[in-house]
């Protein structure tokens, strides 16, 4: 399901040939348009027509607006259920791309050709697609799996080091909820560059893949992939909706720090794992200012999450570094400390 591309996109090309769609439509934004494109189109081998669709980028974009705008232009385009679409960009061209395709005439084959380090690691494995609505992250979507995933490491030179940045954020993710030797392997970089990252994208790729055959649906174990999420979304979204959009990587390393305080509070986890993990976290993230914001108007996200159950807010916890538990009952007291505990970090 994920090939790492050599230089002549050779993999690509012969899935193209066996598969033989009618239609090729490749959704790109601004950025992937000028800085991935050329270099798809430079190696794509094929006679099959194909289309360009571009949409802005940005996670303000990834709305019900933005969807329909693209499921009026496959109607222009006369595309049929043998079309294929390649979604080339980071996590909000993946998660648009692969709703779009998975619910134009029920269903349109596609695949992803993520160009972020949070495309790769994270947004573009799995099968979730969505939009957000109503400054909700992701809370229409489906379940879908594209065809096929495929990775070109050499696109990561194309980011800005704040996308690099932020991808990084789910790496660590996956060595806290499941491998304590990828996470020693993470927090040991000195420098976040695609050079010093590259030996590890594979083995991020396929924790989260593992993680995902085991219960796509997520009604059990794949809801530790949320770790740092339940906070990291709500902060995420209330940002989104002053007008000061932050990164998800940024929004995550938040969420991971305050929930890793609430499994200590949960005692879980000691507090001098606890600290340790905070630290390690820190050396990469600057502290966001949360202080505008209250805990009620927090909260209230949060209980939109899409884990929830019966009212209550479940939260995905650290049991140690590498181990992990779900459907966590947390009190409001502890999330409030957790709170307290990031804005007054030193």
């Amino acid at each position: 399901m994920i090939s790492i591309l050599d230089e002549h996109f050779s993999q690509l090309n012969n899935f193209i040939k066996d598969l033989n769609p009618t239609q090729l439509l490749i959704l790109v934004d601004e950025n992937t348009h000028e800085h991935c494109l050329p270099t798809l189109l430079g190696n794509l081998e094929t006679e099959i027509p194909f289309e360009i669709i571009e949409i802005e980028a940005g996670e303000e974009l990834k709305t019900l607006e933005t969807a329909a705008q693209l499921w009026e232009i496959l109607t222009e385009f006369e595309t049929d259920r043998k079309a294929l679409m390649i979604n080339l960009g980071g996590g909000v061209i993946t998660d648009m791309g692969g709703f779009i395709a998975s619910t134009y005439k029920r269903g349109i084959s596609f695949t992803n050709i993520p160009t972020s380090l949070l495309g790769m690691c994270d947004a573009s494995i799995g099968g979730k697609t969505g939009i957000d609505h109503q400054f909700l992250k992701n809370i229409i979507g489906t379940f879908a799996h594209p065809e096929q995933i495929f990775v070109f490491p050499e696109f990561l030179y194309t980011l800005p080091f704040e996308e690099l940045r932020s991808g990084f954020a789910e790496m660590l993710k996956h060595g806290l909820i499941t491998d304590e030797k990828h996470w020693n392997d993470l927090i040991s970089i000195k420098e976040l560059t695609p050079e010093n990252i590259f030996p590890f994208i594979e083995r991020s790729m396929k924790i989260k893949q593992n993680v995902v055959e085991q219960d796509f649906t997520e009604q059990n174990i794949r809801k530790t992939l949320n770790f740092g999420h339940t906070i990291g979304h709500a902060l995420e979204s209330l940002f989104l909706l002053k007008g000061k959009p932050i990164m998800h990587g940024e929004a995550v390393a938040l969420g991971m720090i305050c929930e890793t305080r609430i499994s200590f509070l949960q005692d879980l986890i000691s507090e001098e794992t606890a600290n340790d993990i905070v630290f390690n976290i820190r050396k990469f993230y600057p502290q966001l200012n949360i202080s505008e914001f209250s805990l009620e108007e927090i909260v209230n996200l949060m209980k939109n999450d899409k884990k929830n159950s019966a009212g209550n807010i479940n939260f995905s916890l650290l049991t140690g570094i590498g181990s992990s538990t779900f459907n966590c009952s947390v009190s409001l007291e502890n999330i409030k400390n957790s709170l307290l505990y990031y804005q007054n970090l030193p």
